[in-house]
């Protein structure tokens, strides 16, 4: 596993608000949330980088989407809309290089985002 705090999270090392696991993803609540629910979808398995994924990848990145979908409609945010985003390295605002996909919403999102 990663030595990141999302590996952390994943080894239970380290307390986090989970909301979803199966035996490929973990999901729990960002510490500095940017909207009323803003959780992360992380891979048990470490990918620093979206670009770092191959095509033997294919399955996990769909689980990743697919599992936050599944929990956006569980907690009423796919009728109103949401936003998934993916940060990739510095420029893109990557901040803890293990593969993760933030679920945004509650609220009205903005474009372009910033």
């Amino acid at each position: 596993m990663g030595d990141t705090i999302f590996g952390k999270i994943i080894r239970r090392e380290i307390p986090a608000d989970i909301v979803y696991e199966d035996e490929d993803v973990l999901a729990f609540r960002d510490l500095n949330p940017q909207a009323p629910v803003h959780v992360l979808f992380v891979p048990k398995k470490p990918l620093a980088t979206l670009d770092e994924a191959g095509a033997e990848d294919a399955e996990l990145l769909g689980k990743l989407l697919l599992a936050a979908a599944a929990y956006a409609r569980r907690e009423g945010l796919a009728g109103p809309g949401y936003r998934t985003v993916i940060n990739c390295n510095e420029h893109g605002g990557q901040t803890v290089f293990h593969l993760h996909v933030h679920l945004l919403g509650g609220r009205r999102m903005h474009w372009p985002p910033g």
